[in-house]
């Protein structure tokens, strides 16, 4: 900060609250470009996790495709075509519910 100090008075102008309102402002674009967004993609993918339910049909962040055939609570059983395997997976672990219209051909 003490660089930036003399390289303003060296200009020849400047002060210490033109410096703190450019320090201000770049917080507010760091603030509603990078925090934010994150901040409500988190928040979606919680309300999405707490309305699991069964017979949804969901895909792991590993990319494994299956329906929710029960529940615990922090833990989930998925059927897996196409031998119908069951497998016990974390909830976390759910990276999307896939919907009716999104199915494959």
């Amino acid at each position: 900060m003490t660089v930036a100090l003399f390289i303003l008075q060296a200009q020849g102008g400047g002060s210490i609250a033109g410096l703190l309102f450019t320090f201000a402002s770049i917080g507010l674009v760091f603030y509603f470009l990078v925090f934010r967004p994150q901040q409500k993609q988190q928040q979606r993918q919680q309300q999405m996790l707490a309305n699991l339910k069964s017979g949804d049909r969901v895909v792991t962040r590993g990319g494994i495709r299956g329906t929710i055939v029960g529940l615990k609570e922090d833990v989930i059983h998925l059927r897996v075509p196409p031998e119908q395997v069951k497998l016990e997976i974390l909830r976390s672990a759910v990276e999307t519910v896939e919907r009716p219209d999104e199915e494959q051909m």
